[in-house]
């Protein structure tokens, strides 16, 4: 982190992309006909210790919403029955501990790690099975803590990391208003340090990756809600599972999930938004000749 704040701002602004939505009709472009599940890819959501499995559903269903052919869930075997009941699309899978996988990491094509995760003695059981599995890995909420504490030092190139600026703190050793301080300069310096692709989370989302820095224009204060982060993670993954390279789902990921919030509070406005919102409406944002439709106002074409 430099230590003159507004100096690092300044310089990093000028090399910051914005981004837009029509990056989206451009990167997913219609699907072939005779597609099958099986090209859409297969997403491994990991999380949901005892008493937190809402965050893993969360991400579970925000996958499915977004084209993965398959989504599967290990999770506490506590939750199984109320995931079933609440997404019975999702294949969930009641484990006590990184033993009980299987056969699930070899079947999955991207793992995401950390929704409800805990940090205890299951969630870095489970963390540690995901880092040796050599998949393209989303990890996020308590994956993240653990990153900084029992797993320190590691640096991947096929991983997306999405701090919110706590633990961007976390993980740079350095304080949340450092972080707050100077978001490009914290953004380039994660990247630097943990490699892949790192989106800092907040009112302007950074996404910084090896092709440089980008922010998001999109979303709204009704996104201040729990269960946010979950839902973009289950986005990433799916998107890596359907075949975009890492900064492309990245980007993509934060423009549709800040934009399906946008949606959601023309409707009912920004207080009482909940995470569980956005998933229907991210379905719209991710076919395309819906992104210019009669869901956007003149002011947005």
């Amino acid at each position: 982190m430099p230590e003159n704040r507004s100096a690092g701002v300044h310089e990093a602004a000028s090399v910051v992309e914005r981004l837009d939505k029509s990056l989206l009709e451009a990167w997913l472009p219609p699907r072939q006909r005779d597609a099958h599940k099986g090209d859409m890819g297969h997403v491994l959501i990991m999380g949901g210790a005892p008493g937190l499995g809402g965050a893993a559903l969360l991400a579970s269903e925000a996958a499915a919403r977004l084209g993965a052919g398959k989504v599967s869930l290990a999770t506490a075997p506590e939750h199984v029955t109320a995931c079933l009941t609440y997404r019975p699309e999702v294949m969930v899978h009641g484990v006590r501990g990184a033993t009980g996988l299987g056969d699930l990491l070899d079947q999955a094509g991207v793992l995401v790690v950390g929704p409800g995760l805990g940090q205890g003695a299951w969630g870095q059981g489970l963390l540690q099975a995901a880092l040796a599995a050599s998949r393209p890995l989303v990890v996020d909420a308590d994956g993240l803590n653990l990153l900084a504490t029992r797993f320190s030092g590691l640096r991947r190139d096929d991983w997306i990391l999405t701090p919110h600026p706590g633990e961007a703190g976390r993980l740079l050793a350095c304080s949340t208003a450092q972080v707050e301080g100077d978001r490009p300069a914290a953004a380039r310096a994660l990247q630097q340090r943990y490699g892949g692709v790192i989106i800092l989370k907040g009112a302007g989302t950074l996404v910084a990756g090896p092709g440089g820095m980008a922010v998001c224009p999109y979303g709204n204060p009704g996104m201040a809600s729990g269960g946010m982060g979950d839902v973009l993670s289950g986005m990433l993954g799916a998107l890596l599972a359907q075949g975009l390279p890492l900064e492309q789902a990245a980007r993509a990921g934060v423009v549709v999930h800040a934009l399906a919030a946008d949606l959601a509070v023309r409707e009912t406005g920004e207080r009482g938004l909940l995470a569980a919102d956005l998933a229907s409406y991210a379905r719209i944002l991710v076919n395309p000749g819906c992104v210019a439709g009669d869901h956007w106002g003149a002011e947005d074409r």
